[in-house]
C-alpha cells in the first residue's frame, strides 16, 4: 500500500499557516470523503432495499403459487399435474427465498451497517472535533486580543498574571483539541480505505454463498480474489492499530510539556536570546491606520525570505511580502501604551511598519534578526559564522585591546583636515598604531541622546540675549544659510558620543564607533534619535525632521577629524575639538547612523572646510569654485548619486546652495 499523508502533532502547538493550511486540505479532503460516503450508502440502501424486495416477492410468489390449488374455476378438471408442478416450484421458491433472507441479512451486516458505523462515528466524530477545534482557536485568539492589549504600568501585574493564565489554559485547551483533531484526521487516511472496502467484501462475499448455495457458482473463480481482499483488509487494520498506539504515545508526550511553553513571556528576566538569527519566523501584531486618529491591531504570521520580510494570513497557501529589509534599520518604539513594538524604517528614513511581539525574547530576537538581515549579511557564503562573528565582535568590544592596528589592518580612506590637495581626499596614516587606552580613556561614559553642549547650554541661561523657549533658529542663523556657499543635507540618526583624549588620528573615531555599537549591543539599546543633518561652510547642524528646530551645532573649524566606518558603509563618525571658558580644551567623538554612504558626508564637510580656506584667498576660492561643477541658476553640484533622501528633504534634491 502506498505511504499515507500525516498532519505532524509536533506543529500542532505552533499553528502556523503552513500548517493550517495543510490541515484545510485534510478538511477538504473529510469534506469530499463525506459527501462521497453518503451518495454510496444511498447505493447500498438501495441494493439492500431491492434484496429485501426480491424476498417479499418470492415469499408472495411461493404463496400464490399454492394458492393455484384454492381457486375455483369454472373450467378447473385436470389441473391435478399443474397444481402438483406448481406445488414444486412453490418450494423451490421457498427455498430460493430462504436464501434471499440470508443475503439480505449479510448485505445488511456486512455491507450496509459497516457503512454507517463509519459515517455516524467516524465522520460524525471528525466533524465534531472540528468544531470544538474551532472554538478552542476563537478562544484563544479572544484570550491572545486581551493579552496584547495589557498596558505596561506595574500596578496592573494582578491582571497580567490573570489574562497570562487565561492565554495558557486557552492555548492548553486548543493544543489538546488540536491534537485530538490531526490524530482523527490521520485515521481517517486508513480507516476511509477499510471503509470502501469492507461493504463490498461484505457484498461479495454475501453473494458468493448464494450462489454457493444455489449452483455452486463463482466460487473457484472469487475464492482467491476473495481471500486476497480480507489479508488486506486485516493488513490496513494492523496498521491502523499500530499508528493509533503510535499517535497515542506521541500525544502523551506533547501534552506533558512545561508549563512554559503555554505561558506568553513566561521568562521576562532573563530569557534565552539568540541574536545570530538571519531568519525569524512568528506571529505578531501589527498595526494598521484605519483613520486620522484611530488604529487597529492585527495578528499575522510573519517570516523572513532572504532580504524580505513576508507575511502570511491564517488559511492562506503562500505569503505576500510586507518590506524590503535591505539597508533597512529598526528600532524600539513606544507605541499606544502596549508593550513589545518595534518600528522598520526604509533606506529614505520613511516609517516603514510598526509591530508588536508578544514576548520580550521573540521582541529582541525579531529586533536582531531584521537587523542582521538589514546589513545583507544573508548573501555571504556562511551567514550564520557571519552572524555570529558580527555579535562576538560587538561583546568583545567592551574588552581593551592593545593595539587597534591589528584589529584594522587595512585601512579604507578616512579624512583628515590636514590632508586636502586638489579636491581629492587623502587618508590620515598615523606613525605607529595608538593603544586604545590613549585614544578614549577606560570607563569613559557614553551619551546615547542628544543633548545641548555646555557653551550653548551657558548661553542661554546667562544674562543678555533671551533664549527661544522653543528652540527656534533666529533670523541671523537664516542670513548665515543665505550667505553659505555649501549647503547639505543628510538623513542620520544618532548612535552615541564620548569623550576621547586625542584627535590626532581617524583612529579615534573607529575606536568610538567600536564601543558606542558595543554598549548598545550589550545593553539592548535600540532606539536611536533621528535628525538632518545640514553641512555648510560654516558649520554642521543637526535638525529636528518635525519641527525644524536646530537641535545642536558645529562650528566646522572644531571638527578635527571625520571618518565613515570601513565596513558599514553608513557608519559616521567626527570629532570635535572645543576650547572651555576656563582655558581647559575638551574632545568629543560622535557617531551616527547614515541613509547614505558616510563617504558622501565625509566629502561635504571636507568641501566646507575647503571653502573655509580658500575664502581666505580669492584667487584659491576661485579655483575651487571652477573645480566644483555649477547649474545654471549657480547650485554647486555635489557628488551625491543616490539623493533619493535628499528630495525627499527639500526641493534642491541632489544639489546644494552656492
Amino acid at each position: 500500500m502506498p505511504a499515507v499523508d500525516k498532519l505532524l502533532l509536533e506543529e500542532a502547538l505552533q499553528d502556523s499557516p503552513q500548517t493550517r493550511s495543510l490541515l484545510s486540505v485534510f478538511e477538504e479532503d473529510a469534506g469530499t470523503l463525506t459527501e462521497y460516503t453518503n451518495q454510496l450508502l444511498q447505493a447500498m440502501q438501495r441494493v439492500y432495499g431491492a434484496q429485501n424486495e426480491m424476498c417479499l416477492a418470492t415469499q408472495q410468489l411461493s404463496k400464490q403459487l399454492l394458492a393455484y390449488e384454492k381457486q375455483h374455476f369454472a373450467l378447473g378438471k385436470g389441473d391435478e399435474e399443474v397444481i402438483s408442478t406448481l406445488h414444486y416450484f412453490s418450494k423451490v421458491v421457498d427455498e430460493l427465498n430462504i436464501l434471499h433472507s440470508e443475503l439480505a441479512k449479510q448485505l445488511a451486516d456486512t455491507m450496509v451497517l459497516p457503512i454507517i458505523q463509519f459515517r455516524e462515528k467516524d465522520l460524525t466524530e471528525v466533524s465534531t472535533l472540528k468544531d470544538l477545534f474551532g472554538l478552542a482557536s476563537n478562544e484563544h485568539d479572544v484570550s491572545m486580543a486581551k493579552y496584547s492589549r495589557l498596558p505596561k504600568r506595574k500596578e496592573n501585574e494582578k491582571l497580567k498574571a490573570e489574562v497570562a493564565k487565561e492565554v495558557a489554559n486557552a492555548r492548553r485547551k486548543q493544543h489538546l483539541s488540536s491534537l485530538q483533531y490531526y490524530c482523527a484526521l490521520n485515521a481517517l487516511q486508513y480507516r476511509k480505505r477499510v471503509a470502501m472496502m469492507e461493504p463490498m467484501l461484505g457484498y461479495t462475499r454475501g453473494q458468493i454463498n448464494f450462489f454457493k448455495k444455489g449452483a455452486e457458482m463463482f466460487s473457484k473463480r472469487m475464492d482467491s480474489f476473495l481471500s486476497s481482499v480480507s489479508d488486506m483488509v486485516q493488513s490496513i487494520q494492523g496498521e491502523l492499530e499500530a499508528e493509533a498506539e503510535k499517535m497515542r504515545v506521541s500525544q502523551q508526550d506533547l501534552i506533558a510539556v512545561n508549563e512554559s511553553v503555554y505561558t506568553p513571556d513566561s521568562d521576562v528576566t532573563s530569557p534565552a536570546i539568540n541574536r545570530n538569527l538571519i531568519q525569524k519566523a512568528g506571529y505578531l501584531n501589527l498595526r494598521n491606520k484605519t483613520g486620522l486618529v484611530t488604529t487597529t491591531w492585527e495578528r499575522l504570521y510573519f517570516f523572513t525570505q532572504g532580504g524580505n520580510l513576508m507575511c502570511q494570513p491564517r488559511g492562506a497557501v503562500a505569503g505576500g511580502l510586507i518590506q524590503d529589509l535591505d539597508n533597512c534599520s529598526v528600532m524600539a518604539v513606544d507605541c499606544e501604551d502596549r508593550r513589545y513594538c518595534f518600528q522598520i524604517t526604509t533606506p529614505t528614513g520613511k516609517t516603514g511598519i510598526t509591530l508588536q511581539a508578544e514576548s520580550k525574547k521573540e521582541y529582541e530576537e525579531w529586533i536582531c534578526a531584521v537587523n542582521n538581515i538589514s546589513r545583507q549579511i544573508y548573501l555571504t557564503d556562511n551567514p550564520e559564522a557571519a552572524a555570529i562573528k558580527l555579535n562576538q565582535t560587538a561583546l568583545q568590544a567592551v574588552t581593551p585591546i592593545t593595539s587597534f592596528g591589528k584589529k584594522h589592518e587595512v585601512h579604507h580612506p578616512s579624512q583628515n583636515v590636514k590632508n586636502m590637495e586638489n579636491d581629492k581626499i587623502i587618508p590620515s596614516e598615523s606613525a605607529s598604531s595608538q593603544d586604545s587606552t590613549q585614544l578614549i580613556a577606560p570607563g569613559t561614559p557614553i551619551q546615547f541622546d542628544i543633548v545641548l553642549p555646555a557653551m550653548e547650554f551657558l548661553d542661554q541661561n546667562r544674562g543678555g540675549r533671551r533664549a527661544n523657549p522653543f528652540g527656534e533658529s533666529e533670523d541671523s542663523s537664516k542670513d548665515e544659510e543665505e550667505d553659505s556657499l555649501l549647503q547639505q543635507m543628510f538623513i542620520v540618526r544618532f548612535l552615541g558620543s564620548m569623550a576621547v583624549q586625542s584627535d590626532a588620528t581617524s583612529e579615534v573615531i573607529y575606536e568610538a564607533m567600536r564601543q558606542v555599537l558595543a554598549a548598545r549591543a550589550i545593553h539592548n539599546i535600540f532606539r536611536m534619535t533621528e535628525s538632518h543633518l545640514m553641512v555648510t561652510s560654516k558649520n554642521l547642524r543637526l535638525i529636528d525632521p518635525q519641527t525644524q528646530v536646530t537641535r545642536t551645532s558645529f562650528d566646522l573649524p572644531t571638527v578635527t577629524q571625520f571618518a565613515a566606518h570601513q565596513d558599514n558603509k553608513r557608519l559616521i563618525g567626527f570629532v570635535v575639538h572645543l576650547s572651555e571658558p576656563l582655558g581647559e580644551e575638551s574632545m568629543s567623538a560622535y557617531v551616527f547612523e547614515s541613509n547614505t554612504e558616510g563617504e558622501k558626508i565625509c566629502y561635504a564637510i571636507s568641501l566646507g572646510k575647503e571653502i573655509i580656506e580658500a575664502k581666505k584667498d580669492p584667487e584659491a576660492l576661485a579655483q575651487l569654485m571652477k573645480s566644483v561643477p555649477f547649474t545654471n541658476d549657480g547650485k554647486f553640484i555635489l557628488l551625491n548619486d543616490e539623493s533619493e533622501e535628499d528630495g525627499a528633504i527639500h526641493e534642491e534634491g541632489e544639489e546644494s546652495e552656492a
